[in-house]
Formats: structure tokens, C-alpha cells, sequence
């Protein structure tokens, strides 16, 4: 099946954390619950103009934190599923739970953790600086890094395959 017909059918983005919506890095404060990460600004206003334009968006990852907890809540994502080593189970139980088939997931992952539910989704896509084995299996590969852009650049280019780019933006264009 072509990409632009793939691309249709995706109802739901879900997203890895470590290394997709931040760069990888992580950091600990004072206390060993004050975990440190950055996020994206672009990346947060692409996941909100995908949600405005009906898509859900949440995320699938392995640790659980408080920081994607805070962000999850600031993006009021669909979704939040974290401390799912088994990213398969994750994703199955997340197909689940949405009423969504793994053909309608549009999925961006870093490392090899992500190969399971990219392998399931209908469009998997790999950041700019994730391991080489993603190839395999991914659609395609963004020019951004993980935490430098490349969920927007995923959102974007999806948006514009189902006609919703210039409806998305038009609210700042006029």
C-alpha cells in the first residue's frame, strides 16, 4: 500500500518519549524524584494542531515519570500509557483501549524498544538520530532529532497527506 493511502487511514499518534519528545537526556535534581527533561515547544504546538484536527495523541513509554505526566497534562494528550517495558503489550492494550486497529496508528520511536509497535502500526517512523535498525521497519526517517522537532515534522507531513494542513494553519494565516 502507498504511504499517501497509509496515511489516510491513521485516526491516532502515538509517541515515544525518551528521545523523541526530548532529546534522550535525563537529568536529576535535588531529590531522586526530580527528574529533569526538556520538550519542544514546536513539537508541542504540532500535537496540538493534530488534536485540533481530530486526531488523538497520547503517549507509549517505557519508564513512568512525573515529568510525562506534567506534560501529558499541559498537552491534555488523548492518552498516556508509561512503565511499559513490553512496548508490544503497551500498544496492544492501547489498541484496546482507544477501539483503534494498529493500521490507524501512526507511530514515532527512537530505539529499539519502538521495533515491536512499529512493526504493528500503520505508519512507524524513526527520528533523525534513532538506531539503524528502525530502518527495517519504518516508513520513513525524519531530518529532525528526537526532542529537536521530528514530532512536528512527523504531525506536518501527515496533516498535508490528509488534506488537514492548510486548515490547521489557517487560523494564523489570515
Amino acid at each position: 500500500m502507498q504511504l499517501h493511502s497509509k496515511a489516510l487511514e491513521i485516526k491516532a499518534i502515538v509517541l515515544d518519549v525518551d528521545g523523541v519528545l526530548t532529546d534522550g537526556r535525563i537529568g536529576y535534581g535535588g531529590g531522586s524524584s526530580d527528574e529533569i527533561k526538556f520538550f519542544n515547544v514546536k513539537d508541542g504546538h504540532g500535537i496540538n494542531m493534530a488534536m485540533r484536527a481530530g486526531l488523538q495523541v497520547g503517549i507509549l513509554s517505557g519508564r513512568a515519570a512525573q515529568t510525562n505526566r506534567t506534560r501529558a497534562a499541559e498537552l491534555r494528550l488523548d492518552f498516556i500509557y508509561e512503565g511499559m517495558k513490553d512496548k508490544l503489550v503497551g500498544f496492544k492494550l492501547l489498541l484496546k483501549e482507544r477501539g483503534l486497529s494498529g493500521k490507524e496508528i501512526l507511530y514515532i520511536g527512537d530505539d529499539l524498544i519502538d521495533l515491536p509497535p512499529m512493526r504493528e502500526s500503520g505508519i512507524a517512523v524513526a527520528v533523525a538520530d534513532g538506531v539503524a535498525e528502525l530502518d527495517s521497519v519504518a516508513d520513513f526517517r525524519t531530518k529532525a532529532l528526537g526532542g529537536k522537532g521530528a514530532v512536528r515534522e512527523a504531525i506536518e507531513w501527515l496533516l498535508k497527506e490528509q488534506g488537514k494542513w492548510d486548515s490547521a494553519i489557517s487560523r494564523y494565516m489570515a
